[in-house]
């Protein structure tokens, strides 16, 4: 699904990422952990061609992401709060991207209500701008907004912080749910490795741009990473 050949970003003479090569296929839920500054958001920035590389190419479903936009229609992200547009309510801003996705309001209505647990009471009906949320219900608001229109790849970079421990489990029986049928390929980068472990099945560890750990999950996984990071001097 998702192929990286001979990748590579740099700014002047920096290099921040080198990925000789990385394979995805279809329907994985795949773990990007790292110290800061070991590329991960590069990584996610290159896949959503909102950086340019300096070597080599991402593929998507076969399509070259940097010289073609038609992987577009099937691949939805967050990343930050720039995703979001501050000046509108959470219902305003579901209903603009369901129409991005050939949704009309009453499919946005029958996602969004899915997740009224997720959002605590305190996304919807609130006649908040979403600038004007918390860091915690705007990544709620990101991370739903990125599952209308059924993507077949999500991508979602940090989607653990700010949130609080009943969001985080629920939003971990979300992400399973989502990789269950094996239709949805979904990335995730984290600095929580114990949820990056519960979730994802394949962990990757990224360090100063390279990778140096390509692990399939197992009840292993977390003591290795954990093992693993305490050797390193860099703090997350």
């Amino acid at each position: 699904m998702i192929t990286t050949s001979d990748l590579s970003k740099t700014y002047k003479s920096n290099t921040v990422l080198n990925i000789p090569n990385l394979e995805i296929p279809k329907g994985q839920s795949f773990g990007l952990v790292g110290n800061n500054g070991a590329g991960k958001t590069t990584y996610f920035s290159l896949l959503l061609d909102l950086i340019r590389p300096t070597t080599g190419y991402i593929k998507s479903n076969e399509v070259l992401v940097n010289e073609s936009e038609d992987w577009k229609p099937f691949t939805s992200a967050f990343i930050d709060e720039s995703f979001l547009i501050g000046y509108l309510t959470p219902e305003e801003y579901f209903y603009f991207i369901g129409e991005l996705r050939g949704q009309n309001k009453a499919d946005v209505d029958a996602l969004t209500a899915k997740f009224e647990d997720f959002f605590h009471g305190e996304i919807l009906g609130q006649k908040k701008y979403l600038r004007d949320l918390s860091k915690g219900n705007q990544k709620k608001a990101g991370i739903v907004a990125a599952l209308i229109g059924s993507p077949e790849v999500i991508i979602l970079d940090e989607p653990f912080a700010n949130l609080d421990p009943t969001t985080q489990i629920r939003l971990k029986q979300i992400i399973k749910e989502l990789t269950d049928n094996r239709d949805v390929t979904v990335l995730i980068s984290s600095h929580d490795l114990m949820h990056v472990t519960d979730v994802c099945e394949r962990i990757v560890v990224l360090d100063k741009g390279e990778i140096v750990k390509d692990i399939e999950t197992s009840e292993a996984t977390l003591k290795e990473l954990e093992a693993h990071f305490s050797s390193t001097t860099t703090i997350i």
